[in-house]
């Protein structure tokens, strides 16, 4: 992999390897765009096959970060870091301590959180080695799990999806099939259930399976047959890529809205396809902000009221993408980056301001 032009087609400003043999680290951090703010975005930890895996993962998502904090109206870039390994049988204090030292070093440009296999006890092992770490637990000041709030914006988002494609201000009697029953599948199961949607869940873990069934009156179906369930809404909550050219003739619902990432495999052509068919997108990165916009609350003092006001937002900010795709007839995705890349490019402007402090205005 040629990381130089990888970085210049995805306008990345840095990339950094890190390794630390003693406590067997070994990790990436992407930081895409400073423009707003430092970048802010999750440690990832994952058994990657190769370097080349992580590398690939860490500047897509780092990217991504990026548009979903412009479009969600925070003062942050887009970053990302990834540390290859297990995380089930390879954690320990010094690893994440070790991290911890890294991120120092890059003197604030980036600022960590939790992500997928890693959790807030990690992010305390983090804080003992720098401060810029969010996602600690509410008890050293922090807001702990930004699962809760990465689902209230997706159960908002929907409600948005459905007022735009269906004209209905409630989810009741609709039904949701929901891919994916990890921290935010499982709690966004409960808001569903508590706004009267029928449901339909599917996951690799049949205990998961089984509580939501049992908790909530879920349907139970087999991983491949969410796709061609005659729905009304169609939530991913697990993988990404999971709309792609095998997928998507299977669809029969009118809405995707949900919690998972980089949800379209290519993004161009299959916003496309998705919009011929009729079906309304919620752009990922949008709809399942919520859990960015709680741990960066974090950096002003948390006040968990206020994230959860603030992940009302999505509501409108789809809204908005709504009306710009229809208007451009363009697909939701596409628009949802213009208006961020609009953003972006607006505030970006204001760094040319020449301040009394004697340096360049930034926001």
């Amino acid at each position: 992999m040629d990381i130089f032009e990888n970085m210049v087609q995805r306008g990345h400003e840095q990339v950094t390897f890190f390794s630390d043999p003693q406590s067997g680290l070994r990790g990436i951090v992407a930081i895409h765009n400073t423009t707003l703010g430092p970048a802010l975005g999750g440690c990832r930890m994952w058994n990657y096959a190769n370097e080349a895996e992580a590398l690939t993962d860490v500047l897509r998502l780092s990217k991504g970060m990026t548009y979903k904090a412009a479009i969600s109206g925070l003062n942050l870039g887009g970053g990302k870091a990834v540390i290859i390994g297990d995380a089930k049988t390879e954690k320990s204090e010094t690893l994440f301590r070790s991290f911890g030292r890294f991120v120092e070093g890059l003197g604030g440009r980036y600022i960590t959180a939790e992500d997928v296999g890693t959790s807030v006890k990690d992010m305390e092992w983090v804080r003992t080695e720098t401060n810029h770490v969010t996602g600690i637990s509410r008890a050293l000041g922090g807001s702990g799990d930004p699962s809760v709030v990465t689902a209230y914006g997706v159960f908002v988002g929907m409600k948005a999806a459905v007022k735009a494609k269906l004209n209905r201000n409630s989810l009741d009697g609709l039904k949701i099939g929901v891919q994916g029953l990890g921290h935010v599948g499982m709690i966004l199961v409960d808001y569903l259930a508590k706004d009267g949607a029928e449901l339909f869940v599917t996951d690799i873990d049949q205990n998961s399976i089984d509580k939501a069934v049992k908790d909530y009156g879920a349907t139970a179906v087999a991983l491949d047959d969410i796709y061609s369930l005659d729905v009304d809404i169609f939530a991913p909550c697990a993988l990404g890529a999971i709309l792609n050219d095998d997928t998507i003739p299977q669809l029969k619902c009118s809405v995707i809205a949900g919690a998972s990432n980089n949800q379209l495999a290519k993004s161009h052509e299959h916003g496309k396809a998705l919009m011929s068919r009729g079906i309304l997108v919620a752009p990922d990165y949008v709809i399942n902000a919520g859990g960015l916009i709680n741990v960066s609350n974090e950096l002003e003092g948390y006040n968990r009221e206020r994230a959860f006001n603030q992940a009302e937002g999505i509501y409108d900010t789809l809204m908005a993408i709504f009306k710009r795709s229809e208007e451009a007839d363009i697909p939701t995705n596409i628009a949802s980056d213009y208006l961020a890349e609009e953003r972006i490019r607006k505030l970006g402007e204001l760094k040319s301001i020449y301040t009394s402090s004697g340096k360049k205005n930034r926001i």
